[in-house]
């Protein structure tokens, strides 16, 4: 399974973005999907993911109200859209997606991982 990224930029606080994942392969219903990302010298962190059977989705505290994860199964993508931009979502964003995932904010539980896309916030 490849996954790829895209959508990252720079944009001023306040503003949106909205990042995209696309899939070859199987499709993303047969994934469990999440979206983490990584400051500079900072861990890699949970931002949102969805189970593979429900779609339910869980978001981090920080991003909850904000972001919202979409998934459009006719192309094989899924989407962050990112609303209320502040410089401490700054970091490069990865998709990832795993089969066996059974707690969604556990980013070693998933198996396959994008190139990440960086996304800059100017205050």
């Amino acid at each position: 399974v490849q996954l790829q990224a895209s959508g990252g930029g720079l944009v001023q606080a306040g503003g949106s973005l909205r990042l995209s994942c696309a899939t070859s392969g199987r499709t993303f219903s047969s994934y469990a999907t999440g979206w983490f990302r990584q400051a500079p010298g900072k861990e890699r962190e949970f931002v949102a993911a969805a189970s593979r059977s429900t779609y339910l989705t869980n978001y981090a505290d920080s991003v909850k109200g904000r972001f919202t994860m979409t998934r459009d199964n006719a192309k094989n993508t899924v989407y962050l859209q990112m609303n209320s931009l502040n410089a401490e979502d700054t970091a490069v964003y990865y998709c990832a997606a795993g089969t066996r995932v059974t707690r969604l904010h556990d980013v070693s539980q998933y198996d396959y991982w994008g190139r990440g896309t960086l996304v800059t916030v100017s205050s």
